[in-house]
């Protein structure tokens, strides 16, 4: 039998809306015993508990800013003593600042995505892995990065970074969960742009279109559950990491600029409206 989520304790971040939400949802969809929601927005968070009301699973709600470790950890250490250890951890929250990298505050852009999109995953997996290790049971953790995070895009500096990293990080621990022989696998999602509306006004590279939430995490959930490495999203996201391998920088970058326009797919980007909620919500 393969891993499954039925009776188990799946936890999301940024599950308050966007991604996180429907992440939420497939989880009581398949039987989880418990959804644990974490988000910045409490209010969010109470319209995604009513709409779980119906299902058999429990649903447990906490108000957690992603980009503090204190938070993290008091919601954890919460997490751990009311609901359990989870099975599942679906690490989705974060935001995106599309500008020039000298348009970025020091702390409201540079300093708050590498917290919320790099220490975030970080520091939720680093709370409850020991206890997912000493249960020894089967588990998994989806990270959820970016195809910035595997290719330079100008107004992405900041949230390119914080995606590579991401990658690097959620791959090793993979291998060092691997070699140590617990029973956790580790799954980096490394999609292209998703219609959430957290990407408003960014436009889709040469044959590859805005996908659908609902499509993305369907791939992504199937993936998670079958213990994949990486599930890039679409096809085009591994054929331009295998371009940018093989190409000369100058022949690579005429190729990423004019014929497939990676470099100026946020050029009309403006996100989500002012003073609608942005943070820690649908990650990609």
């Amino acid at each position: 039998m393969g891993f499954t989520v039925q009776g188990r304790i799946v936890l999301v971040t940024g599950a308050g809306m966007g991604m996180g939400r429907l992440y939420a949802e497939r989880a009581a969809r398949e039987g989880a015993a418990a959804v644990v929601l974490w988000d910045v927005d409490g209010r969010a968070l109470e319209d995604v508990v009513a709409g779980l009301a119906s299902s058999a699973a429990s649903v447990h709600s906490y108000v957690v800013d992603v980009a503090s470790v204190e938070s993290i950890q008091a919601a954890a250490g919460a997490v751990l003593d009311e609901v359990g250890v989870p099975d599942v951890l679906v690490n989705n929250a974060g935001i995106v600042r599309g500008k020039y990298f000298w348009e970025h505050d020091h702390h409201a852009d540079i300093d708050l995505t590498l917290r919320i999109n790099t220490g975030g995953p970080m520091h939720v997996t680093r709370a409850f892995l020991p206890a997912m290790m000493e249960r020894g049971t089967p588990a998994r953790i989806l990270n959820v990065a970016s195809a910035s995070g595997t290719l330079a895009v100008p107004r992405m500096s900041v949230y390119a970074a914080s995606k590579w990293a991401v990658i690097g990080w959620s791959d090793s621990l993979r291998l060092e969960l691997a070699s140590t022989g617990h029973p956790i696998g580790v799954t980096t999602l490394i999609p292209s742009y998703i219609r959430t509306g957290m990407f408003e006004g960014a436009r889709g590279p040469l044959l590859t279109p805005l996908m659908e939430p609902e499509d993305v995490i369907d791939k992504a959930w199937r993936g998670m559950l079958a213990g994949r490495a990486r599930v890039q999203l679409p096809w085009t996201v591994q054929l331009g990491s295998t371009l940018r391998n093989l190409l000369p920088q100058p022949v690579w970058d005429v190729v990423a600029g004019r014929v497939f326009r990676v470099y100026s797919s946020m050029d009309r980007f403006t996100g989500r409206p002012s003073g609608a909620p942005t943070d820690q919500k649908d990650a990609r």
